[in-house]
């Protein structure tokens, strides 16, 4: 007696297809995200670069210990997670320009203009970092910069000013550095949503006499709110990293006090101070927080808002 041949719904059989599509980026995920993971084992081992892992004494948390116990480390430590906060807090507080920018562009009635001014906003997304280093030292060198020389010529100052090299208002500028770069990338997700919204709320609005500014505040802003969140949410899980390119291709002696964050020390103890272990500690222990802050965050959006991400 034969089998009967099992007959999938066409819901089915398009699960299987999507799971297939999907199935690449996962085992990419697994891959790149997971497997790496294994390294954390690092931390527990006084681990000499060179040696075979499980040829060095296993300590235990030694050197999670020792971001409290060792006076110089603790001051560091708390050096860098000072500059991580500080400047994870004026991401937070800039996030709603990229929904600012989405409107602006949602309301000009020129849609070649608004293409244009959306391209022009987005190129700067795709440009690395140590290219707009480049363009920096370029603006603002003490030599040569475009600024000083500026500057000088019309007799606003004496002496060219090292904007690169300062400590006054590091972290301002760092934060406007990546709004420069990163607002119309960020703006790009809003305009999706903006586009989403029904026409026919706006039309009334207008038949009821409501302005545009208040069609904007009362219909396109609360519309936005969902997405807002949920991208909030996302950079909460964040707030204790930051982007390593940025600081590390603006750091430097001189403003190393304020710049270096905790990405950038465990870059430094790791390869520049030969301390793999206390490297690999100080990155598990921010990993374990971040993910902490995600499931915190997502837990109080449900109790206020009765919505989550997951």
């Amino acid at each position: 007696m034969t089998k009967r041949r099992k007959r999938y719904s066409a819901r089915e059989k398009q699960g299987i297809r999507l799971f297939f599509i999907v199935l690449p980026l996962l085992l990419a995920t697994c891959l790149f995200s997971y497997v790496p993971l294994a390294g954390w084992s690092v931390a527990f081992f006084d681990y000499k670069l060179g040696f075979n892992l499980f040829d060095t004494p296993f300590v235990g948390f030694k050197h999670f210990a020792s971001l409290f116990a060792n006076y110089a480390v603790r001051l560091d430590f708390y050096r860098v997670l000072r500059n991580t906060l500080a400047m994870s807090l004026l991401g937070l507080a800039t996030s709603p320009l990229p929904i600012a920018f989405a409107i602006a562009l949602s309301e000009f009635k020129s849609g070649k203009y608004r293409r244009v001014v959306q391209t022009i906003s987005t190129v700067p997304n795709f440009l690395s970092w140590v290219l707009v280093y480049a363009m920096a030292f370029a603006l603002f060198a003490i030599n040569g910069g475009v600024l000083n020389n500026i500057l000088i010529s019309f007799g606003l100052i004496e002496e060219p000013m090292n904007i690169l090299a300062s400590t006054k208002n590091v972290w301002t500028t760092m934060t406007l550095y990546g709004i420069w770069k990163g607002l119309g990338w960020g703006s790009i997700i809003y305009i999706a949503a903006i586009t989403g919204i029904d026409p026919e709320l706006f039309e009334s609005a207008a038949i009821d006499g409501a302005s545009r500014m208040r069609r904007i505040i009362h219909i396109t802003v609360p519309c936005l709110m969902p997405t807002y969140f949920v991208m909030l949410l996302l950079s909460i899980a964040s707030f204790f990293s930051s982007d390593f390119e940025k600081v590390y291709v603006f750091s430097n002696a001189m403003n190393k006090e304020f710049i270096e964050t905790i990405d950038l020390f465990v870059f430094n103890k790791g390869f520049t101070g030969r301390s793999v272990p206390l490297a690999t500690a100080i990155g598990m222990a921010k990993s374990l927080v971040s993910l902490f802050l995600l499931f915190a965050a997502n837990g109080l959006s449900r109790l206020v808002r009765e919505e989550t991400i997951f």
